[in-house]
Formats: structure tokens, sequence, C-alpha cells
């Protein structure tokens, strides 16, 4: 069974910048897609970026892009977060999907990790 573990949360000013790690258990991580979710309190989960292990194919949705990257070294997936707002207030979850990138759909997700909070606040 894989297991994920998040890292690199913390308390950020806004514009500041963070740097999340995804860090997988074991190999089989490259037959899946590495996917950040977050969730804000009294929101739904929602995708912020992904990558896929085999091509390194990235996707990142609008409110993020330009502001975030994604990358991967071996079996550690990192999401460097730049210009934060305070609106990326959220816990965000690494995740493991078969089904690639791009649809976010958090049913279905393979692995969670157990996540990691980040705040953006003066």
């Amino acid at each position: 069974q894989l297991q994920l573990v998040e890292s690199g949360g913390g308390l950020v000013q806004p514009g500041g910048s963070l740097k999340l790690s995804c860090a997988a258990s074991d190999f089989t991580v490259v037959y899946y897609a590495i996917v950040w979710f977050r969730q804000a309190p009294g929101k739904e989960r929602e995708g912020v970026s992904c990558i896929k292990y085999n091509d390194d194919t990235t996707h990142y949705v609008n409110s993020v892009k330009g502001r975030f990257t994604i990358s991967k070294d071996k079996n550690t997936v990192f999401l460097q977060m730049n210009s934060l707002e305070p609106e990326d207030t959220a816990v965000y979850y690494c995740a493991a999907d078969l089904r690639g990138c791009g649809d976010y759909d958090p049913i279905g997700v393979a692995y969670w990790g157990r996540g990691t909070q980040v705040t953006v606040s003066t």
C-alpha cells in the first residue's frame, strides 16, 4: 500500500512563498499521477496541481497558474508556491491517482496523505 507524507506547510505573509513536499513510500509511485488538493474551512476539497510520473506531464488550475510550480525528484513531489494570497489558506493534501491529471475528482483517488496546513496571513 502506497503511503504519502506531506510536509512544508506553515504560516506565511501575503506575497510570501512556501515549498510543500509529498514523500512516497516506495517505487510504485511511478504508476500514478500525484495530485495536490486543498481544502479550506467550510469549503469542498479542490484540486490544485498534478504531475504524471511516467511522462512528467503537469497541470495547474487557473487560480494558481503562474504562481505554483509542481516538480518531482525520485519518490518526492514538490509544490513551490509563490505570491501566496490569503485565499490560498487551506490544508494541502497530496494524492495518488491512477486516472492521470486534469480531472481533480477526489472520489476514486487511490491514496491520500494526511495533509499539511498552509496559512497566509498578516
